[in-house]
């Protein structure tokens, strides 16, 4: 499972192909390889970022673009050299905020 953030306002929605900007920009879509890291990721790097943000659940057995685990400040991390195929997309969470941004928890996506 990979996990991917995604703010609600540039998820197209189930049944059609995720293209963040970073593919455009950089080549890839990063993800992280599980909740606590996407968490600590949303936490550094979208407190600024209005609206909604969601966390997609990914299988990366259902992903047509490659996966490359590539290294980032010491560690690890999955990046997508593609669009993220709907069919990856087994589930969807919000990152819940408080009013300064900071994350909070999940909660489910309606």
């Amino acid at each position: 499972m990979l996990l991917h953030i995604a703010p609600a306002a540039e998820w197209a929605g189930p049944g059609v192909p995720h293209r963040p900007a970073s593919l455009a920009s950089e080549g890839f879509v990063h993800c992280s390889p599980d909740e606590e890291t996407a968490l600590a990721v949303a936490d550094a790097h979208y407190r600024d970022v209005p609206g909604p943000l969601l966390l997609l659940d990914l299988d990366e057995a259902r992903l047509t673009a490659e996966v490359r685990w590539e290294g980032s400040g010491g560690r690890l991390f999955p990046h997508v050299y593609g669009p993220l195929d709907p069919a990856a997309v087994t589930g969807v969470r919000e990152v819940r905020r408080d009013a300064a941004g900071r994350v909070t928890g999940l909660a489910p996506w309606a």
